[in-house]
């Protein structure tokens, strides 16, 4: 499974709204809509580091690396370039 896929199957699982009313982009503001809550910050940041293999450090957790699933992808996709 692509990625970009993934991050997109965890979110869907993890919505704080019903699935049918919860349509999204992958550019979309996923906190700003209202999708998802601080819980699920917690949640997605446990995720990453344990699918991926990428260290989430204290300097990372600015909300506009988490807020979509493109900007998602983009952080696992550079952490990764970086530690290779």
């Amino acid at each position: 499974m692509e990625l970009k896929e993934q991050i997109r199957k965890f979110i869907e699982s993890n919505l704080v709204v019903f699935e049918d009313e919860a349509e999204f982009s992958d550019s979309d503001n996923i906190f700003e809509m209202g999708f998802v809550n601080s819980l699920f910050a917690m949640k997605l940041v446990n995720y990453i580091e344990e699918n991926f293999n990428v260290q989430v450090a204290n300097d990372d957790l600015e909300i506009s690396n988490f807020n979509s699933v493109n900007r998602i992808t983009e952080f696992i996709e550079n952490k990764r370039s970086a530690a290779a």
